[in-house]
């Protein structure tokens, strides 16, 4: 337990303290003018009170993620504790805040106008296609699993295709329909609901703490199997959500577009990431004492066929919180989700909108440009969820990738200290790299040599960016010295 305590502890005061390291070096200035105001058009761009912002980022960014990747990535053993925490504090919520707060200054602007914008055009146009497809991809991951869950609580009475339309159906309306008439009513009320279920588990986990691992147990891998999935880079991939994801980075111009000043970026950013990483500490901690502290237990139990995440959750907070629980865990998991897939296909129509320069001022103009990523989305849901789910997790990291190299160079370009950014792009490109090479959904190469190509790529772009510098404050002190002659 005082394992789980003092992670809870460091990810509070990394929010506190290394937060404002980060927003001091962004450079927050409360008398810009946000996309709220400047650009206000009662679709997507208008200010929002600061909860509200704050609750449907948790929500947009949390989904599956924190609940699903703790689950799985407690198999790793306590490793995991220190991958949420400091992935989030270093990594998840510094990629978050900055992503966000561009699109703030650049007038709301989606992820891949922003990255192309650092890294290049054809960058740009490959961030568009990749990013776009990555929405379309979470779109359908994310109608099919809480659909499945409805049908199996519900029994004979319906069928998962009659859920899949009825989802889907209300995607189509939270694609189109302004940001406050939907998202904004129902958030809320789902944002309290998983928040309170979360608070509810820690409470239980207080009187069930000699069931939790501590780190002086060791960090070895507990995985049955461990040479087929070591903690490097298997874990770090499994818990992504609850750790960083570039799928927050999609999120973030949603609510860039409804901020009421940058001096609440922190909150609503920083702040939503650090909550997501408190929500996934919990469950990773719930899920192992659960079995009273038997990793064998949860490796058994998560083998059995028909055993999946969901069904442990809802086994949890039943037990746990009573029938009350099972309420929550039903918003939890099924609502949880949904707030991620129609967010997904509402930014996907934002991506191709803001490429296209089409306005979205109309509603017909909305379901001209949101009608072809429809037909895809549903295409795309008849391939297998778990086929599904895999390509998604290392697509998603890779987003992740693409999002903290652009923001560096814009730290460098903007002569701030570009080490918050260039440090977790290093490792992520490590992470993510050697993943492609190593898994099975991979090129599935041996797993020294996946290291060792994941480790020469990575040293190539560390060379590339170290030359922009050099270039580019090579060019700055000569237009200075030219300025002052």
């Amino acid at each position: 337990m005082i394992t789980f305590v003092v992670a809870l502890i460091v990810l509070i005061a990394g929010y506190v303290l290394y937060g404002a390291v980060v927003e001091r070096i962004f450079g927050v200035d409360p008398q810009r003018q946000t996309p709220a105001y400047a650009k206000s058009d009662g679709v997507d761009y208008m200010p929002m009170p600061t909860w509200k912002v704050f609750l449907i980022q948790f929500l947009n960014i949390a989904g599956l993620g924190p609940i699903f990747g703790a689950i799985m990535g407690i198999m790793y053993g306590p490793s995991a504790y220190l991958w949420i925490v400091f992935g989030t504090i270093f990594g998840g919520a510094v990629h978050d805040y900055l992503s966000g707060m561009l699109s703030v200054r650049r007038g709301g602007a989606s992820l891949p106008e922003l990255v192309g914008d650092e890294l290049g055009m054809p960058v740009k146009q490959v961030m568009r296609v990749f990013a776009l497809l990555l929405m379309i991809l979470v779109g359908a991951v994310f109608v099919v699993n809480p659909a499945e869950l409805l049908n199996q609580l519900t029994g004979d009475a319906t069928t998962r295709t009659m859920w899949v339309a009825i989802i889907f159906a209300y995607y189509i309306l939270a694609t189109l329909l302004p940001i406050d008439k939907l998202i904004g009513r129902l958030y809320p009320i789902f944002g309290f609901a998983l928040l309170f279920m979360a608070v509810g588990i820690m409470v239980v986990l207080f009187f069930r703490a000699d069931t939790l691992p501590e780190i002086t147990t060791g960090l070895y891998n507990r995985q049955p199997d461990p040479e087929a999935n070591p903690i490097f880079p298997m874990m770090f991939i499994s818990i992504a959500c609850g750790a960083i994801s570039g799928f927050h980075a999609t999120q973030s111009p949603l609510m860039a577009r409804c901020l009421k000043n940058e001096k609440l970026g922190r909150r609503v950013f920083y702040g939503s990431m650090v909550t997501e990483g408190i929500v996934a500490l919990i469950w990773a901690a719930a899920t192992i004492s659960y079995f009273n502290g038997s990793f064998d237990a949860l490796s058994e139990y998560l083998s059995r066929p028909g055993s999946t995440p969901s069904l442990l959750v809802d086994a949890v907070s039943k037990e746990w919180l009573g029938t009350f629980g099972g309420i929550l865990a039903l918003l939890g998991v099924i609502a949880a989700p949904i707030t991620s897939g129609d967010t997904a296909l509402r930014s996907a129509r934002l991506i191709a909108a803001d490429f296209l320069h089409f306005d979205q001022k109309t509603i017909l103009r909305r379901l001209a440009i949101s009608l072809p990523i429809f037909l895809l989305a549903a295409g795309v849901m008849m391939i297998d969820f778990k086929i599904l789910w895999r390509y998604f997790a290392w697509c998603n990291q890779t987003l992740a990738v693409f999002t903290l190299w652009a923001l560096t160079v814009w730290l460098a370009r903007e002569r701030k200290c570009y080490w918050i950014t260039l440090l977790p792009a290093i490792f992520m490109t490590v992470v993510t790299t050697t993943y492609i090479f190593f898994a099975p959904e991979g090129l599935r190469l041996g797993y020294t040599l996946s290291l060792v190509l994941g480790g020469c790529i990575s040293v190539v772009l560390v060379g590339l960016f170290a030359r922009f510098v050099t270039v580019s404050y090579t060019h700055l002190r000569a237009h200075e010295t030219r300025r002052h002659l």
